[in-house]
């Protein structure tokens, strides 16, 4: 299958669909996704939603991306998770 770049959601869900189906983990979806080039914060964002629901985040994985991330946006996503976490408590 040839990859190439293009906005559209018939052709980027395809495509991300494809680079999960291709991968056999988590970081191997990943790199197949990077690999394809295209729209890739939108191939992604569509094909990890997949996978990771398929294949789970392992701690080590979770752990280094935390550990790239700026403080800033660290924050923001521990705030975020903590706000999830109280919203599942009430319900």
């Amino acid at each position: 299958m040839n990859y190439y770049h293009t906005e559209t959601c018939k052709e980027t869900v395809p495509e991300a669909v494809t680079a999960f189906l291709e991968g056999d983990s988590l970081e191997d979806f990943i790199r197949t996704a990077v690999s394809l080039g295209s729209d890739l914060d939108t191939l992604t964002a569509i094909a990890d939603s997949i996978a990771e629901g398929f294949y789970g985040v392992s701690v080590e994985l979770k752990g280094e991306c935390y550990h790239r991330l700026p403080e800033s946006l660290f924050k923001v996503l521990k705030g975020f998770e903590e706000y999830l976490k109280q919203r599942k408590a009430k319900d």
